[in-house]
């Protein structure tokens, strides 16, 4: 799907990393949230708290697991799951812009 129906959408972004990774909020009726975002190029370490699920949406990206000893790479239309309470590293090329959908719990 291309787009999100009938959903509340924060208007005030989530900036992380000197605006490396910009986010917003999306709330939809049954309480579930999600976030919509884009990576720059950078090589950036995120926390999760709780199960995530992410969603390429366009451009490409490499990611290494916590745990993990090799980086795999994801584009569009393809996803990867990280665990609660965990860590991941993802790295975006120069030239590159990696747009996403971020699925909680």
């Amino acid at each position: 799907m291309s787009q999100f129906d009938h959903v509340a959408v924060t208007k005030k972004a989530n900036v992380y990393f000197d605006g490396r990774c910009v986010s917003h909020t999306v709330q939809f009726t049954d309480g579930t949230k999600k976030s919509v975002g884009v990576i720059l190029p950078a090589t950036l370490t995120f926390n999760t708290g709780v199960p995530e699920i992410m969603e390429g949406v366009d451009g490409r990206c490499r990611v290494l697991l916590q745990g993990e000893t090799e980086w795999k790479q994801h584009g569009a239309g393809e996803s990867f799951a990280v665990p609660g309470n965990s860590s991941f590293e993802i790295e975006v090329l120069p030239g590159e812009a990696y747009h996403y959908v971020c699925h909680f719990g």
